[in-house]
């Protein structure tokens, strides 16, 4: 049977990342994955430009049981840290917009920096390899589609279960479950939202829309971009708020965020009062949306026609739309999965299992989650980087 020191299941960002770091102290690494190439995640994120990390990583911007659970592993390896690693493998970047941090050209420099990372300090990438059954024998015995390996540490890196046609999958809340650890409930995160047949009727025709919004889900709100679509919604906004929202809760959503829409549409008409009211609409919003918000509150004609109450109802049409989504467009197309291995069975600062020595969870499995924009990147660079230091 095959020996090692460091046995890490999927060659995502956390596991090679994990790898390069538990290899660089010299220990033997052997990375497993049933994908055909490292690191696809990595490859399509960002468009294909990688939104590798955010310059924030305040606690608020992760989703967990326990929220805190991952500062340790944030403050210890910080955006700082990889965009240092980036500029030393020659790979050029920019932020955009709220700290988000891209790749000038393809998301594969990251891919192929890793790759050679793992192959200087010697660890070997397998991949094409599917995963059996798992225990503990003095350490673990793993078998797999090309024969067992013992490992006296494992790591699992095997991401959740977003985006199944790239092979995702259940293996590490199974492989969790069968050693006793407990994991929270799982569902799809960042992930547009979708309507009722009977919604969707009266909002197709705005299907490719985009406007900014401001978008409220409970006392949680996201100003960014909304996009309707043939489903329901999406866009930046939707994305951020469908890690909060819960099915059968409504969305209030401000259209015009920042635009006092009664003080404009009042002011409008006593300049241009012959103007239809949703042309008057139209000069603040797309006409195909104002159109829609006038119907909506059940207006008509010039705008001279139209009180102050009116005004005032159309005004809150706009900057209170509710709407009542059915449910998400699923794992087929969400970037991550909400929730995990619990992080009660972890140590915050290794991610090793606290009652089952030499096991280690990172990543995407792990119940952390998250806002858009390179935070989960920076928690698989961080937890993979914590890991590698012990395992």
């Amino acid at each position: 049977m095959e020996k090692t020191d460091v046995l890490i299941l999927g060659a995502g960002a956390a596991g090679m990342f994990a790898g390069i770091e538990a290899g660089r102290r010299g220990r033997r690494v052997v990375i497993l994955d049933h994908a055909q190439a490292p690191g696809e995640k990595i490859r399509i994120s960002g468009g294909g430009r990688c939104n590798f990390t955010n310059l924030s990583t305040a606690p608020e911007a992760f989703l967990s049981q326990n929220p805190r659970f991952a500062l340790s592993a944030l403050r210890r390896y910080r955006p700082g840290d990889f965009i240092a690693r980036l500029d030393r493998a020659g790979i050029g970047w920019h932020e955009k917009t709220l700290g988000q941090l891209f790749c000038d050209g393809k998301a594969t420099q990251v891919v192929r920096m890793l790759v050679e990372d793992l192959r200087d300090c010697s660890a070997e990438l397998r991949l094409g390899v599917e995963i059996g059954a798992i225990r503990r024998d003095n350490g673990f015995e793993v078998a797999t589609s090309v024969g067992s390996i013992h490992t006296e540490s494992l790591i699992v890196a095997s991401g959740g279960k977003s985006i199944p046609k790239m092979g995702a999958s259940g293996l590490g809340y199974r492989i969790a479950e069968s050693f006793g650890v407990a994991v929270t409930e799982t569902r799809p995160a960042l992930v547009p939202l979708t309507f009722a047949e009977q919604d969707l009727a009266r909002t197709a025709q705005m299907a490719g829309v985009a406007v900014p919004a401001c978008v409220h889900a409970g006392r949680t709100c996201f100003n960014e971009a909304l996009l309707f679509t043939h489903r329901g919604l999406s866009g930046p906004a939707i994305l951020q708020i469908s890690s909060y929202w819960r099915e059968g809760a409504p969305l209030i959503v401000d259209l015009a965020p920042g635009i006092d829409i009664a003080a404009h549409l009042k002011a409008m008409r006593a300049e241009s009062g012959r103007i239809a009211i949703h042309n008057a609409l139209g000069r603040m919003l797309p006409d195909k949306l104002a159109a829609f918000l006038v119907e909506n509150a059940g207006l008509s004609g010039r705008l001279a026609d139209l009180g102050n109450a009116r005004l005032d109802r159309l005004a809150a049409a706009v900057k209170q739309w509710q709407v009542r989504p059915v449910g998400s467009e699923g794992y087929r197309t969400a970037e991550v999965t909400l929730g995990g291995v619990s992080t009660a069975a972890l140590d915050a600062r290794t991610m090793a299992v606290k009652s089952v020595p030499g096991l280690y969870f990172v990543g995407e499995v792990v119940d952390v989650t998250g806002w858009l924009g390179g935070y989960n990147f920076q928690w698989a660079w961080s937890s993979g980087w914590a890991a590698g230091q012990v395992a």
